[in-house]
């Protein structure tokens, strides 16, 4: 269907989401005509069994023509069925990630494990995805590719001063976007990049006790922080570069090891330390100051980590669910928004990933 005055049509978009935190597959409808949000739809989660994320687990740093990667693709496609199953909603076009195995844009490359002509054979859909491989061609980080859909975000609701939106997953990426602006590709409308670690080292810690997170961040509260090992780490310098960049998963995995020979509450307080120390510094990169920071992903569930991102940074620090937005869900639903409308899967510009100009990642696999 057109809405008014529209040159696109409003798709009933169904976005899929596997983060580097491996917990699960995240699914959402999206009402878009790849410009603007018009609606938001049902949603769904498929958890990863204990099996499933070992050996997603085990995948993780491969590149292609690695060993173990059929094992891990079918652990991919079957999650990401079931969680389009799960929406029991129609859709008429799919956007799908994939899974980030590893990421070296200072090298160029990439490796989002999926095939999208799976999925468009399963459902008879349209799927968008490979969404990286374009803008890393021309150039750009490959990474994070959400900010245009922050930018509809913040018209939706509304938003008239500068803010920041700030997922907080397996890694942490920070999204300005001044509302101000007509157009996402405008000249100071967003900037966006990787912040530092995030949720992944804290549950890579949690893994060895059997656990998969530290609720609420309440091991951590009660640990010390090594201000020494928070040094080193942001002494890094990955943390000294101007962005656009962006990070992989374990990037830092060497020097973050030595939060293992900690007390396991110690420990977690130093690499959240490190979490909330690296967001209140890359805020010093931002065009103008934001007071409020719309936090989605699962670290805004963490409410130990919350708190020293307000204490660090200084500046309202508030899960999305604050202003009407889902923060489960949030990543999911980015493939529609483009420059150019539905289909052309997920933008980005040279303030979001360096890339030489704004353009439309992804290519398509047809039924």
């Amino acid at each position: 269907m057109k809405g008014k005055g529209q040159a696109n049509p409003v798709l009933h978009v169904a976005g899929l989401m596997s983060g580097t935190s491996l917990d699960g597959v995240d699914a959402a409808i999206l009402e878009t005509d790849g410009l603007r949000v018009h609606g938001f739809g049902k949603t769904a989660f498929r958890a990863y069994s204990t099996d499933e994320r070992a050996v997603l687990r085990a995948a993780l740093g491969t590149w292609p023509g690695d060993a173990g990667l059929y094992a891990a693709q079918e652990v991919i496609h079957r999650a990401h069925i079931a969680a389009l199953k799960a929406l029991d909603a129609p859709f008429d076009l799919i956007g799908f990630h994939g899974q980030t195995l590893a990421h070296d844009p200072d090298q160029g490359r990439t490796h989002q494990l999926g095939d999208g002509a799976v999925l468009a054979r399963a459902f008879a859909c349209p799927v968008v995805w490979d969404f990286r491989s374009n803008d890393m061609r021309m150039g750009g980080q490959g990474a994070p590719l959400a900010p245009f859909y922050h930018f509809a975000l913040a018209k939706h609701i509304g938003a008239t001063a500068p803010l920041a939106f700030l997922n907080l997953g397996g890694v942490g990426n920070i999204t300005y976007v001044d509302p101000s602006r007509d157009r996402p590709d405008q000249e100071g409308a967003l900037l966006a990049f990787d912040t530092g670690p995030a949720n992944a080292p804290m549950d890579d810690l949690m893994a060895q006790t059997g656990q998969g997170y530290d609720a609420n961040g309440a091991l951590a509260a009660t640990g010390g922080v090594d201000q020494g090992f928070v040094d080193l780490v942001m002494g890094q310098g990955y943390f000294l570069k101007i962005p656009p960049k962006s990070l992989d998963r374990d990037t830092f995995a060497q020097v973050l090891s030595e939060a293992r020979m900690m007390p396991l509450a110690d420990g977690l307080a130093s690499l959240a330390e490190v979490s909330a120390r690296s967001v209140a510094e890359g805020l010093t990169h931002l065009p103008k100051p934001v007071r409020q920071i719309l936090v989605c992903g699962g670290g805004r569930k963490n409410g130990y980590l919350m708190a020293r991102i307000a204490a660090l940074s200084g500046v309202e620090v508030a899960a999305v669910e604050t202003v009407g937005l889902d923060g489960d869900f949030l990543e999911a639903e980015p493939s529609p928004i483009s420059p150019r409308g539905c289909g052309r899967g997920c933008p980005s510009a040279p303030a979001t990933t360096g890339v030489a100009a704004a353009i439309g990642g992804g290519q398509i696999s047809r039924p």
